[in-house]
């Protein structure tokens, strides 16, 4: 389809009410979404996650023109996959914690920004990144972000949202050590000591906007490597970047390109979108061009 085509009035509701806001919010939704305009073909509150793929591949296989999923960025990454190369529209109700891929996209936030986004917004078509043979999203994460999105509690993250990862990132900091990197871009090999490793496709990760030459239309695949053995240097890196300093930029090293092979020693899991669903070694590519979503008329991160 074309982007020029305008935003279905129909669609099918899917949201996870295990996130966040997903289960309080899901008949709000429902109701502002048809004051808007927007015709709800069905409307599924999916309360046990392992639902929510198998809800999202009947949603899209019934031939729907579009597809509003509510959730985290876990929820919207693990239901791209059955989109890629679909005649279906992708809309999003960010309810999560960090909410990075709308972040990326200009998406506000609350609920009636978005709402409003699906009611009066354009189409884009967007690539997706790929860890071997998975799509996600928005971005991916080698080192002490999958720590904490692997073991922090449902119920820290539930109700403190972003203040509780800081906590328990507190935790996990003091058991952690750098690693070694591998990076393969197809005409060299790079190597080098790291404390955590990036893979974008955006340009947020953890709510926070860690790179400013990633896009989700750019064509390219990036990894970010936060450089040197100092676990002062990953505090000092989010710093910067939380606050946009100069120096930013200093900490950390990056590899482009449509297609990288990694790996590290030891091996690590790979957090993708904050769930874990990956190891090293792995390939990192991106999917041009692989889904049409819903975006504001004029397109801005979000704050």
């Amino acid at each position: 389809m074309s982007i020029d085509q305008p935003v279905p009035r129909e669609a099918i509701l899917v949201v996870n009410a295990h996130s966040r806001r997903g289960r309080e919010l899901f008949r709000e939704a429902s109701a502002k979404l048809e004051m808007s305009g927007v015709r709800l073909i069905a409307a599924h509150a999916v309360k046990d996650p392992a639902r929510l793929v198998p809800t999202m591949r009947e949603a899209v296989a019934s031939g729907a023109p579009m597809v509003i999923v509510g959730g985290g960025d876990g929820s919207l990454s693990s239901t791209v996959d059955d989109l890629v190369d679909k005649d279906c529209v992708f809309a999003l109700l960010p309810l999560g914690t960090a909410n990075s891929f709308a972040r990326t996209l200009g998406i506000p936030l609350d609920l009636d920004g978005a709402i409003h986004t699906i009611a009066t917004g354009r189409r884009r078509r967007i690539d997706l990144g790929m860890i071997d043979d998975d799509y996600f999203a928005n971005a991916a994460a080698i080192g002490l972000s999958p720590m904490i999105g692997d073991s922090v509690p449902h119920g820290l993250k539930k109700y403190l949202g972003r203040l509780g990862y800081l906590l328990w990132a507190i935790r996990c900091f003091v058991r952690f050590s750098p690693f070694r990197l591998t990076v393969d871009d197809g005409a060299r090999v790079h190597r080098l000591w790291t404390t955590e490793v990036r893979i974008f496709n955006g340009r947020f990760h953890g709510g926070v906007e860690l790179i400013e030459t990633a896009d989700v239309d750019s064509g390219d695949i990036v990894v970010q490597a936060v450089t040197g053995r100092s676990l002062a240097r990953l505090v000092w890196d989010w710093y910067a970047k939380f606050f946009k300093l100069r120096s930013r930029g200093d900490t950390t090293r990056e590899f482009r390109g449509q297609s990288l092979r990694i790996d590290t020693r030891p091996h690590h899991r790979i957090s993708i979108d904050g769930e874990i669903l990956a190891r090293t070694p792995a390939t990192v590519s991106v999917a041009s061009k692989a889904i049409e979503v819903v975006v504001p008329q004029e397109t801005e991160p979000a704050p």
